[in-house]
């Protein structure tokens, strides 16, 4: 029962993650085509870097039908919505905090599993939950990716990883863990937007 309410909360991230992938793309004013390749990179980029860490083949994706299918109906159902109404200006910070939270506890969760450091656990957590929002930016022609733009990004990441370790240390039931953090990396991260938190930067721009 737990692996199967994994794999649906692993799915919702996926999906909210494609969306956030056509949401960057309309932004953008790329082409449909645009969006089903943003939508598929910002979904499977994470998990693709952290199975390739891990020494995973073949990669998790390749023989997933079904979230290969959630992804395409996602992306499709999105850019169809889009033809017709606008969202708001926040819609794609909050798809894609969705996205982060559940990504970053399934791969804190696959990091557990492969049986590496409870350190090496968080990184492989963090990257899971943040590559798929940097490669979408790039893709989109941004620079630098929100990420690197002084964003409590990866922060909520971090603090979400270290929350489902510790729960997952003091024996709390995967589902449990995994809803606790995800609620902690979701919250932090639109704490952030709404309040207008930022990282300080390493050092002030020189003046113009």
């Amino acid at each position: 029962m737990a692996g199967a309410m994994l794999h649906v909360l692993y799915l919702t991230g996926i999906a909210a993650f494609a969306a956030s992938g056509v949401l960057a793309a309309h932004r953008a004013r790329l082409d449909p085509f645009g969006g089903l390749v943003l939508a598929f990179a910002a979904a499977v980029s994470g998990g693709t870097l952290r199975d390739l860490i891990l020494g995973r083949h073949p990669l998790y994706w390749t023989h997933d039908r079904l979230l290969l299918t959630v992804i395409a109906v996602t992306a499709v159902v999105t850019m169809v919505f889009l033809r017709y109404r606008e969202l708001p200006r926040r819609s794609l910070m909050t798809v894609d905090a969705v996205g982060l939270a559940v990504v970053t506890v399934i791969g804190a969760r696959a990091a557990i599993d492969a049986g590496v450091t409870p350190f090496a656990a968080v990184i492989l957590a963090v990257l899971t939950g943040v590559t798929g929002e940097v490669i979408r930016d790039v893709l989109c022609g941004e620079f630098p990716p929100l990420l690197l733009r002084e964003e409590v990004y990866a922060t909520a990441a971090l603090l979400g990883a270290v929350c489902y370790l510790v729960l997952d240390r003091l024996g709390t039931g995967p589902t449990t863990a995994a809803a606790v953090a995800a609620s902690l990396v979701f919250a932090v991260r639109m704490g952030a937007l709404h309040f207008g938190l930022h990282l300080p930067r390493l050092a002030q721009r020189p003046p113009a």
